[in-house]
């Protein structure tokens, strides 16, 4: 009885599902390629947001603008995972996702010169209710 109630104290680890943590890596990928563009390391034009413009440059690289032989690169993901839930096996893994750009509203997501944010194209519904392409 007493191990029971001890286990039952325990803290359980939150389930995340499957799709909300593949965007996530992808999400923190973006924002860790922005930090480098705001830190000078990756070279851009004036007037760009500084987030990547190919979902690709996440896991291919980008030219290290710090590095004087011009051979080094920064790599955010090792590999681009692909959306669980996009059913669409024969496609490339960044063409899996609905893309974000940064310059359009938070209600309309729709891509454009760069990616921000990352999303399912599936329109279906979760266990709780909400859709794949909200989360």
């Amino acid at each position: 009885m007493v191990l029971r109630g001890c286990l039952w104290r325990m803290p359980m680890p939150r389930y995340r599902p499957l799709p909300e943590r593949a965007g996530r890596a992808e999400r923190t990928g973006a924002d860790d390629y922005k930090d480098a563009a705001d830190a000078g390391k990756i070279q851009r034009k004036v007037g760009d947001s500084g987030y990547p413009p190919l979902l690709e440059a996440l896991g291919e690289g980008v030219p290290d603008a710090t590095d004087p032989s011009g051979e080094r690169r920064l790599y955010f993901l090792r590999r681009l995972p692909r959306d669980p839930l996009c059913g669409c096996p024969g496609e490339p893994a960044a063409r899996n996702w609905r893309l974000r750009s940064y310059q359009c509203p938070p209600d309309e997501p729709r891509e454009g010169d760069d990616v921000f944010d990352v999303m399912s194209r599936n329109t279906g519904e979760a266990l709780d209710g909400t859709r794949y392409d909200q989360w």
